[in-house]
């Protein structure tokens, strides 16, 4: 070899091999690390991996990661991790403290410098900050060695601080007040620059996934927002979502714990129990395209309907009673007397009788007029004739509702009209509930509303099946449901679940103002008939009852 090219040593070639190899494992580790960084949503999680590694990295024995936080006017420095290898048992608490220079991660996230201090307890006078000793006094533990890095985001704002805490000679030492001067060293320079680049990287994994949280967060406001609007175009159903979405997810978690049996299959992940949720409580928003008369409808006939209906009668008392005293007067014209009579007399005078037959026969009129009004009362009550069907209507009950269908006044106009118009006793007539074939349809097509709306948002891939889960919750398992008419293999298992969450909540609820709540054990035997006609889930209903899900309402059995 000549002198340009010497000869390189077997031990110094054994050495670059293995430097090498070093190196390369290095990379590898990192490249491990980056990838899972990338793939951890929860930000405890995230912040754990990212000071383990960082540990593993650096043969630490001990760290801590720092968050700052600047929502307030006065920035903070939060404590949000830590761990120690010599004493595992340690816990450690999240607490914030003010943003100063006096301490070593406060100093770090205010200046952007890193700190590779080799005993933190010989700090020279001449720095601003020192080192807490409140855990080595509470603990007994000698912190010496000392690596304080700043967690910068691509725009170059300081996120958070890395520390790293004794740089052990080797790993699997545990350290103790006299063992930690001989078994711990400074950390390298090398090692720091490799830190800080891991910390740059874990500062971009923070902020994404603290913009994933507030997007979570910001649309989470969102869905909350629109139950809002909703219940507050429906108040009668005051809560409604919330409960359902509350039963449907207890009955996912349920239904994924099953194991054995036709449910086995079954499996929600965590992603998809917040997809469940979403569509739960979003599942009645289309109702904010029904008309709100519609909504917050009562009784049969709305309250403007009934005061109109109400002065029709009054109207017609005072026309029956304008009439009987024009007839006295025009009687009294045509047959006048002058003589005055004992009460014996009267009842033998003609005129007296003739007078008294007229007020009677108003009074007979004005008491037809109140049994019509009583009974139209009766018939506004929604069920009312549903109630019936099991007690066959008498001939009386049938020829007053004929009679009153029939009845006319005369209005201001001298026109003979209809007391109740055909439209208004066809709405008094409705066997079921309180709402006419064509405002059913309305408040029916909330559904296909709620569809439109939801498909419109761009959801992520994660939450792509909201709108379709939504979609199907009035729809029954035989095909009789609305408003597509699917039947059970077109219809999601989740919506399977929503829509016996949705029936349990709509029977038990106190707050429906068209009929009374019933009783859990009640509406468990409904669900059971449900499903034994095919409307619902059977295997869905049975687990329902045995695990008691009506329980997260604070519900019980009788």
């Amino acid at each position: 070899m000549d002198a340009l090219h010497p000869a390189i040593s077997p031990i110094h070639h054994q050495e670059i091999l293995q430097k090498s190899a070093e190196q390369a494992e290095l990379i590898e580790q990192l490249l491990s690390i980056g990838a899972a960084l990338s793939g951890s949503h929860d930000l405890e999680e995230l912040l754990n991996l990212i000071l383990s590694k960082s540990r593993e990295i650096t043969c630490s024995d001990a760290g801590s990661v720092y968050l700052v936080d600047r929502s307030d006017e006065s920035p903070k420095l939060v404590f949000k991790t830590a761990q120690n290898d010599s004493i595992p048992a340690a816990s450690f608490r999240e607490f914030a403290m003010p943003l100063t220079p006096a301490s070593l991660a406060g100093y770090v996230a205010i200046t952007g410098e890193s700190l590779n201090i080799s005993d933190a307890y010989e700090l020279p006078k001449t720095v601003p900050y020192q080192l807490d000793r409140n855990f080595d006094r509470d603990f007994s533990y000698r912190t010496r060695s000392v690596l304080v890095l700043p967690m910068q985001n691509q725009e170059g704002e300081i996120t958070g601080v890395l520390q790293l805490i004794n740089r052990k000679i080797q790993p699997n030492v545990a350290l103790t007040e006299e063992n930690t001067l001989l078994r711990t060293k400074a950390y390298s320079a090398w090692e720091e620059n490799i830190v800080r680049s891991l910390a740059s990287q874990a500062a971009i994994s923070i902020e994404r996934n603290q913009l994933q949280e507030s997007i979570e967060n910001l649309f989470e406001g969102f869905v909350k927002a629109s139950i809002q609007v909703i219940e507050a175009r429906d108040p009668t159903t005051y809560g409604h979502s919330e409960r359902v979405a509350e039963l449907t997810v207890g009955l996912s978690l349920e239904a994924t714990s099953v194991n054995a049996g036709p449910l086995r299959s079954i499996y929600f992940s965590d992603r998809q129990i917040q997809e469940i949720r979403y569509a739960a409580l979003l599942h009645d928003f289309g109702k904010i395209g029904v008309p709100e008369a519609i909504l917050g409808k009562r009784k049969k006939l709305y309250p403007e309907q009934l005061d109109v209906i109400r002065h029709r009668f009054a109207l017609a008392q005072r026309t029956l009673e304008m009439e009987c005293a024009h007839s006295k007067f025009q009687y009294l014209i045509e047959h006048p007397f002058n003589s005055i009579h004992s009460p014996a007399e009267t009842q033998q005078c003609l005129h007296c009788q003739k007078l008294s037959a007229l007020e009677s026969q108003l009074q007979s009129r004005i008491t037809q007029l109140n049994r019509y009004w009583d009974l139209l009362l009766d018939l506004n009550e929604p069920e009312a004739i549903q109630t019936r069907e099991f007690q066959a209507l008498s001939e009386a009950a049938l020829a007053e509702l004929v009679a009153l269908s029939e009845s006319t006044y005369r209005d201001i106009d001298g026109q003979l009209k209809p007391l109740v118009t055909p439209e208004e006793m066809a709405q008094l007539m409705v066997p079921r509930g309180n709402l006419t074939p064509q405002e059913r349809l309305a408040i029916e097509a909330h559904v296909t509303h709620s569809y439109e709306f939801l498909k419109r948002i761009p959801w992520t891939k994660h939450l792509k099946q909201v709108p379709n889960i939504a979609y199907g919750h009035h729809e029954k398992l035989d095909g009789s449901g609305y408003p597509r008419g699917l039947v059970q293999d077109e219809i999601p298992i989740q919506t399977q679940i929503m829509s016996i969450a949705d029936i349990y909540d709509a029977l038990t609820a106190s707050d429906r103002p068209y009929k009374r709540r019933l009783p859990v054990d009640v509406v468990l035997n409904i669900l059971r008939a449900e499903a034994g006609k095919n409307k619902i889930n059977t295997d869905l209903v049975e687990l329902f009852e045995q695990r008691q899900v009506y329980k997260v309402l604070g519900h019980s059995a009788a």
